[in-house]
């Protein structure tokens, strides 16, 4: 039987925080767009979605659909924000801990109080929310280490990214568990030798629990979430 992880290892956006998708109608309120004026709804509803398609085929990277879905939005408003960072902000407000999925502060919590190591490693966390965005959530502090592609430039899936991640954790791969919900990711995590859980959006109490079970803990803190 393969020995419990040691390390807990979270992409950002999708897994910690809801996904645009899920919060349209919050983004509609707080430019003033009238509800319903965002269609696209990437992995919920792929079918209806090209551009996500096209990523998803890796025909155009992450960074870029976001950039074309910015200045999508920027049109309808009348903006033209210079970083993905500013649209983010300006949909999402001062909602931060609104954003935040309940069980990942619980499974957070739960690893944390198991004595566990915490890292975030995420291609674009402060190129997406803005740098003023981590000071708002209080839970970070929970966390061992936070690599952001934003500045070390080595983006997942590059082996590199995972391997950076493990050396400041000084942790080997089998004692860790990676969790992202891009499968690009989660397939580059496995080639170093992760555990992986890959994260669905539509049913992240699931995918939460998976992760923990790779822990080797109960899942009963995060079955209220």
């Amino acid at each position: 039987m393969t020995a419990p992880a040691k390390a807990l290892i979270l992409d950002f956006g999708g897994v910690i925080t809801r996904t645009m998708f899920e919060t349209h109608a919050a983004t509609e309120l707080a430019l003033g767009l009238p509800a319903g004026s965002l269609t696209w709804q990437g992995p919920f509803a792929p079918e209806a979605d090209p551009l996500w398609q096209s990523m998803q085929a890796e025909q155009i990277t992450e960074r870029e659909y976001w950039q074309i879905r910015s200045g999508e939005v920027g049109k309808l408003v009348g903006k033209n924000w210079p970083a993905m960072s500013d649209f983010v902000q300006a949909a999402r407000g001062d909602a931060s801990e609104e954003i935040i999925r309940p069980e990942a502060l619980a499974t957070i919590s739960a690893v944390k109080t198991a004595g566990y190591k915490l890292a975030i490693l995420s291609n674009e966390l402060d190129l997406f929310y803005g740098q003023s965005f981590r000071q708002k959530l209080s839970f970070l502090t929970d966390f061992d280490l936070i690599v952001d592609a934003t500045y070390t430039q080595v983006l997942k899936p590059a082996p590199e990214a995972y391997l950076d991640c493990l050396q400041q954790l000084d942790l080997n791969p089998e004692q860790c568990v990676f969790v992202d919900d891009q499968m690009r990711n989660v397939v580059g995590a496995r080639s170093v030798g992760l555990k992986t859980v890959a994260f669905d959006v539509r049913n992240p109490k699931q995918s939460y629990a998976e992760a923990l079970n790779l822990m080797g803990l109960t899942n009963k803190e995060t079955s209220h979430a």
